[in-house]
């Protein structure tokens, strides 16, 4: 794995999800990691951000009417039930933290359900860019972060979840995650087991 051949992929990194009065904060506030996850993810980012590796936010905005979602179920029916990501509301904009990196971070819209591959144009970004390793990070270990990693195995990347920019609804859903579905198709690691590669192999 080298910077330039590499992209961390965003997910969910939004009010709803990060913000102290997030619509979505509770769904994974009992893993207590929201905060740590922002932590780690900002100090995986500056890092990141000072080498050639892409870095690209997904994030989900919502029509008013939810469209999208006409047959929605479980958190997608609580998303659009409590009004999550609205077009137009704080709670679907990018975090200020975020959104302090200015231009070092990309954003592909168009992303209305858990993969972010799913009607946007991420993939074609990313094979513009010549990218084979894909790191994927932020909110919900189970949902988004699966469906896109799996989405990403599936057009030919080899894929990293970073384990400590993530969470889950519980610890023990996410732990469950990490240990034995995403070594299915790629495999969990800490951000700063990644960064550390990256110096290896820069060396």
């Amino acid at each position: 794995m080298n910077a330039k051949n590499t992209a961390a992929i965003l997910v969910g990194y939004q009010n709803d999800y990060f913000a102290k009065n997030g619509i979505l904060r509770g769904v994974v506030e009992e893993s207590n990691r929201v905060d740590e996850v922002l932590h780690n993810s900002l100090d995986f980012i500056r890092e990141a951000a000072k080498t050639e590796m892409s870095i690209i936010s997904t994030p989900i905005v919502l029509e008013p009417n939810y469209r999208a979602m006409a047959n929605a179920v479980g958190i997608l029916d609580k998303i659009k039930q409590s009004g999550a990501f609205k077009h137009g509301t704080a709670g679907a904009d990018t975090i200020p933290e975020l959104l302090a990196f200015g231009s070092r971070i990309d954003y592909v819209t168009g992303k209305v359900g858990f993969n972010a591959f799913s009607d946007t144009t991420l993939e074609q970004v990313l094979k513009q860019r010549g990218i084979r390793n894909v790191l994927v990070a932020g909110m919900v270990t189970s949902l988004c972060i699966d469906s896109t990693g799996r989405a990403a195995y599936e057009r030919g990347f080899a894929v990293t979840i970073l384990s400590d920019c993530s969470s889950a609804r519980t610890m023990s859903e996410h732990d469950f995650y990490c240990k034995n579905i995403f070594p299915l198709y790629g495999r969990a690691a800490s951000s700063k087991e990644v960064l550390q590669e990256l110096v290896r192999t820069a060396a």
